[in-house]
Formats: C-alpha cells, structure tokens, sequence
C-alpha cells in the first residue's frame, strides 16, 4: 500500500523532493504543490488501498502477489551492531545511536530493510505500508506519513528511522524532545539510491559490513534480472504508462518524470510514456489528450488500484484509454502496492515481475 519512496516512493513514499523531510518544516512552493499531490494521494490510499474495487477481469498473476514476495529476505549471519554511533541526518542535524533494542522504522520501505538487515525482532512498530509478512502482526504508528507521535512514545523506541516524507512536523518534534535519537533518511526514487538508503540504515544501525553485503547482493540480483530483457523488435522500446488510480475516490492519475516509476521501466529496457511526452512533474490528472500523447504499449499499474476500477472491464472505460495501444491490445502490467516504488532489498523482484509481464510470449517487444 505505498505509492510514497519510492510514492516511494509520492504516497509513492519519496516523491515530495529531498527538503520535504525536515518533515514539511521549510517548503518551497513547488514543494507544497508536490505535498499536496501526495497527501490527496495518500489519504486515497487509507480510504480505499484496503478494499478491492470487485468485478472486471482479475490482476495477472505477480510474484508480487505469493507468499515469497510477501516476506523479506533477511541476511543470513549478520554480525552484531558496534555502538555507540553518531551520524548524519538528512534534516541537517547529528543522531547518536547508543543502541538498537527497539527500534522503529516510519515508512514501508525503511522496514523492508530493517528487517533484511537482520534486526526484526527488535523492532515493535511499523508504518501502514510495511505489508511483508513478518512486520504485519506489528502495532501500526502512521498512515500515509501521519505519525501519533504518543503512540511511537508509548513504545519506548531506542532508535526511530523516518525519511523526508515522514510528518507532521510537530510529531517529529515531540518524539525528538523526548530524547528519542530520529535518524531522517534522504528517499529513494530511483535505483540508484537503493544502495545509498541501505548504506545509511546500516551504519545507524552499527552494522556497516551487512550495509555492503546487503548492497551487494540487491545490486547483483537487479543485475541479473536485466540481463533476462530480450532484444526488442526493431531495436523499439516498449512505452509504458504509469497509473495510479483509486475508483472508490476518483483519483486516475498518469505518471511524469518525477512519479519514481520511471527508473524501473527504463531498467526492464522499457520507456516512461509520461516522462517521454512530456510530463515533468509527478502526477498529473488523466485526459484523453494526455494519453494520446503517451501513446503507452503497456500500462503499469499497483494492484489494488486496477480492482479499484473493476478490472479490465473498468480501465479502458477511463477516457483515453481504450484508445491507447496499451488499451486496444489490454496490455498491463501489476504489482503489489506494497512493492512497487518501495527500491530497496525486493526491487530486483519488482523488477522480476514487470520485465516478465511486459515480455510475456507473444506481448510488448516480442
């Protein structure tokens, strides 16, 4: 259920800029745009990211959607943390952790690492879009990035992890006024900020070494699924859209250069349609013309937000789209809300299920 990191992502996790942390503390007025974009988005997630949209055709099948890509992958020895230490916050201040008992990780993504890095019985909270099988059973503490700073306090966390979406700001406030050490991680919005973001929780954490093992080995699986892109035909990328739509709360939006998605298609050897004619913002609301310029072969689409329109059946009734090639061939492609813009230790499945849907036998650049 994220469409913050990665919505990042964004409620995509990550698509407010990097000076959105100091959680909305000092925003510039395309900042405050892009926040508003993102809580509208956001809030659509709480209200209707939970229930299925019913009727139409069925998503196709993901790893995304299976037992192993709902559970995290922790390494398999991780050494024990050396603490105390002192690092950088992306909000401009010093953290010094002394210990890592409890901790309590504020976004999906930040989670997924947490846990990957080894350390997941020390954590007692989660944020709404750490979906993953092991965190699930844990307390909730913030939906789409609106922490209860009592409830955070009410754990008695050792060491809180927040990235720069992560708010209000007057939450932050009170938990670092309690003396809880806050470490503020700069978002990921693309790939190559997979391995920064790991580097950055392992070294707070006091395990740097498993940082560059864990680093290592996401880069290498990425690696490995790229290498499985077929040649295209006719040298011709194929362009994919990215939607992001919630039926129940009328929020059908097309994907720009800053949605986060874009990084990922370019990876699976594809084109981002929107950032490809032009959008050069996150999101921007869906018209038949904005469409036609895509000119989208594919559609990319989360999970709950293609049941939220009832399948097959209710996207190509959104204008424009069943004018698109996208739309007249029915070709999409789904993950798992949870998964897609999160870039971090389960991108390389991520990317896994888009290349494999996009070059299914007979579809896009066969």
């Amino acid at each position: 259920m994220h469409i913050s990191q990665a919505f990042a992502t964004r409620s995509p996790e990550g698509s407010e800029g990097p000076d959105a942390g100091r959680a909305s503390r000092r925003r510039p007025a395309r900042g405050r745009a892009s926040a508003a974009l993102t809580a509208a988005v956001a809030l659509a997630l709480v209200l209707t990211g939970c229930g299925g949209g019913g009727g139409g055709n069925s998503a196709p099948k993901s790893a995304a959607n299976t037992a192993d890509a709902d559970r995290v992958e922790p390494l398999a020895a991780p050494p024990a943390p050396k603490l105390p230490v002192t690092v950088d916050s992306a909000d401009g201040t010093e953290v010094t952790i002394g210990s890592t008992d409890r901790i309590v990780p504020l976004t999906g993504s930040l989670s997924e690492i947490v846990f990957t890095l080894g350390f997941g019985k020390q954590v007692v909270a989660r944020d709404i879009t750490a979906t993953f099988e092991q965190a699930e059973k844990l307390p909730v503490v913030t939906r789409a990035h609106d922490v209860s700073a009592e409830s955070v306090l009410s754990l008695k966390p050792t060491i809180v992890l927040a990235d720069t979406t992560t708010g209000p700001a007057e939450a932050i406030d009170q938990i670092r006024d309690a003396g809880i050490p806050l470490l503020v991680v700069e978002p990921a919005k693309e790939l190559a900020d997979v391995g920064r973001r790991i580097d950055t929780v392992a070294e707070a954490l006091g395990v740097p070494s498993a940082g560059t093992e864990l680093k290592e080995r996401t880069e290498s699986r990425i690696a490995a699924v790229q290498k499985s892109i077929p040649d295209h035909k006719g040298g011709e990328k194929p362009r994919v859209a990215f939607l992001y739509l919630r039926g129940s709360a009328s929020v059908y939006l097309l994907g720009g250069a800053e949605s986060g998605a874009g990084s990922l298609l370019e990876a699976a050897g594809a084109v981002d349609a929107g950032k490809e004619s032009g959008l050069d913002k996150d999101f921007t609301a869906i018209t038949s013309e904005a469409l036609a310029k895509a000119a989208p072969d594919a559609i990319l689409l989360m999970t709950k937000g293609y049941e939220s329109v009832g399948g097959m059946d209710g996207l190509v009734k959104i204008p424009g789209i069943a004018e698109t090639p996208a739309g007249m061939d029915r070709r999409i492609v789904t993950v798992d809300d949870g998964v897609l813009l999160n870039y971090g230790p389960r991108t390389d499945r991520v990317l896994a299920e888009i290349v494999e849907q996009l070059y299914a036998k007979g579809g896009t650049g066969q």
